[in-house]
């Protein structure tokens, strides 16, 4: 059996992409003289909230999440934060590709409302890996990328603030369902509001929570 290792090098937010994407860098290391003719990858990440502290601030915006800071001891549990394929090409001894991670900004997505309530610092994530190689001299063999193969890796918060930036910029957005959204479309159209932002404003403030 080939022996596969892997290693996360650096994450970016992909520039280029039409929606939200972060690129993870993988190395790729597999037994010495052994040519792999091709991997097909199954990558899952999660988010280990465990693995880092927190301020007052961000505790009051995880409440949602994980419940008074007191009960963190039982209550941080890793969270699924994206599930890809990745196929690597042909290498022997070592190479490095791209994982690509769709994201989103919904605040309805766990991840999103973790990654959105964290000032600064790094985000403890945890890559899984499973899948199959193609392997072999003159020919080649199919073995399977045993599902113990993991990598850790620590994202920076900044790297996630600057996707969201790209595509968001100085907003987010939510998800309402859809008669939800016409009774609020309605209630624009009655005031004569010129935005959304003006709508959800003055909801706020008749209900004490914004100062006009």
């Amino acid at each position: 059996m080939t022996e596969f290792g892997f290693t996360c090098t650096g994450v970016r937010a992909d520039p280029y992409a039409v929606g939200p994407a972060l690129v993870f860098r993988l190395r790729v290391t597999s037994s010495p003289g052994v040519p792999v003719h091709a991997v097909a990858l199954r990558c899952q990440i999660r988010i280990e909230p465990a693995r880092r502290g927190y301020d007052d601030a961000e505790a009051a915006a995880l409440t949602d999440l994980f419940g008074d800071r007191s009960r963190w001891g039982s209550s941080l549990h890793p969270m699924e934060f994206a599930q890809v394929p990745v196929m690597v090409k042909g290498f022997t001894g070592e190479t490095e590709t791209d994982v690509v991670v769709p994201c989103t900004y919904d605040m309805d997505v766990a991840a999103s409302r973790y990654f959105h309530a964290l000032a600064d610092g790094e985000v403890p994530l945890r890559m899984l890996f499973s899948g199959t190689a193609f392997t072999g001299t003159g020919g080649f063999r199919v073995e399977p990328v045993p599902w113990d193969r993991e990598a850790v890796f620590r994202m920076p918060v900044k790297t996630w603030r600057e996707m969201v930036d790209q595509h968001f910029p100085g907003s987010g957005w939510i998800r309402l369902p859809g008669d939800t959204l016409d009774a609020l479309l309605a209630y624009r159209s009655r005031q004569a509001l010129p935005s959304w932002q003006a709508a959800v404003e003055r909801l706020l403030e008749a209900a004490g929570e914004r100062t006009p």
